[in-house]
């Protein structure tokens, strides 16, 4: 699929989207009793899935706990049943997966109140069931929604969106199909409450103009993201409480 072929003539994308609509959001958090927080996600046909365990001790040496904050540790994969072809393990590890668990990691370190918790450690798996377009982006959010069912705090919430461009016209939330297309794209991450940014990934150069375009639509669909996934918080917030009334 050409750039030119990612807009129709009336300006619409393939699956009828304008350029900075989102896919369909659901979400839900709570989904393992197990677990410290988790939660699940589904923008359009990606899904993501994210449990959290901690704070707890150090797990292993403890020569690696932090004196002044909790570790936090990332881990980020994609199910071999995710797409359409079934996916092989790599024989020494997926080299792709190790690096976005470690930008989750950064991300959510600088997200994280882990002064709170010295000597600690927070530990977070994401993994992707079905992939679709945007799955880092997915992971983010599924991640945020269970470290805020965990009930660990947060500077702020953090919300993540992708961004790529069809000629001059930047498109939101990309799809698997408007990824495949290739072209410059983007995944921003921010806090919406300060519009801090604290991830900003280009996969390709982009112009000085077209960057801020494709910038400036994916923190739009990220503030619209913000005000989705809220409702999922103060709904589990509303059932939460009623449970502890009961």
């Amino acid at each position: 699929m050409a750039a030119a072929e990612l807009l129709s003539d009336e300006g619409y994308r393939a699956d009828g989207r304008r350029p900075t609509e989102l896919r369909k959001v659901r979400a839900r958090m709570g989904v393992f009793a197990q677990a410290d927080g988790s939660a699940y996600i589904e923008q359009g046909n990606t899904k993501a899935l994210a449990v959290v365990y901690g704070p707890h001790e150090m797990r292993g040496s403890r020569s690696k706990a932090l004196p002044d904050r909790a570790l936090v540790n990332c881990q980020y994969s994609v199910a071999t049943f995710s797409t359409g072809e079934r996916r092989r393990r790599p024989p020494h590890g997926d080299r792709r997966a190790a690096e976005l668990g470690l930008r989750l990691k950064q991300l959510f370190e600088a997200a994280i109140l882990t002064r709170l918790f010295p000597r600690s450690q927070i530990d977070i798996y994401v993994q992707i069931l079905q992939s679709d377009g945007s799955d880092y982006c997915a992971c983010v959010n599924a991640a945020a929604l269970a470290v805020m069912d965990a009930g660990i705090p947060m500077r702020d919430f953090v919300c993540a969106s992708s961004a790529g461009m069809a000629d001059d016209t930047p498109l939101a939330d990309l799809s698997g199909p408007e990824e495949a297309a290739g072209g410059p794209q983007l995944a921003l991450a921010l806090l919406p409450a300060s519009g801090q940014i604290v991830l900003l990934r280009l996969g390709a150069r982009l112009h000085q103009e077209r960057l801020e375009a494709a910038m400036e639509a994916a923190g739009q669909a990220c503030r619209a993201l913000h005000a989705v996934l809220d409702r999922v918080v103060r709904e589990r917030l509303c059932e939460v409480t009623a449970l502890m009334g009961d």
